[in-house]
């Protein structure tokens, strides 16, 4: 079973994308920032990591940074699920370090299938 951090500040939105992950045999760990977020990734064994952009502190970009420059958390794979959706946030999301970015409102299957093929390069 994949384990994924899902780091989102919002917890509708939190609960929904661990609803998602759980039904389809996901194991979640949940952090609602990017500082209990990095504090989780370096502690728990990850398959990958979900994040949302607009976080208090420390945004998801700078959150990717950090993640890319941490040799504990440089090969993880980063999704980054944001309602910022104008092209320039996914090019700056992808030069942070994400391998997926999902613009707000997505699908359970555009997730499930993003997940998918990163946990499986990584497993």
């Amino acid at each position: 079973m994949a384990t994924i951090l899902v780091v989102e500040d919002a917890p509708s939105q939190l609960e929904l994308i661990n609803s998602f992950l759980r039904e389809n045999g996901y194991m979640v760990i949940k952090a609602y920032d990017a500082k209990d977020g990095m504090s989780k990734a370096i502690t728990h064994r990850l398959n990958a990591i979900i994040t949302d952009v607009v976080m208090p502190e420390i945004s998801g970009f700078e959150f990717c940074r950090q993640l890319k420059r941490n040799p504990a958390t440089q090969k993880l794979p980063i999704i980054i699920c944001s309602s910022k959706n104008q092209p320039i946030d996914r090019i700056w999301g992808m030069r942070q370090g994400a391998d997926v970015y999902l613009t707000k409102p997505f699908t359970k299957q555009q997730l499930l299938n993003a997940l998918k093929s990163l946990v499986e390069l990584v497993m």
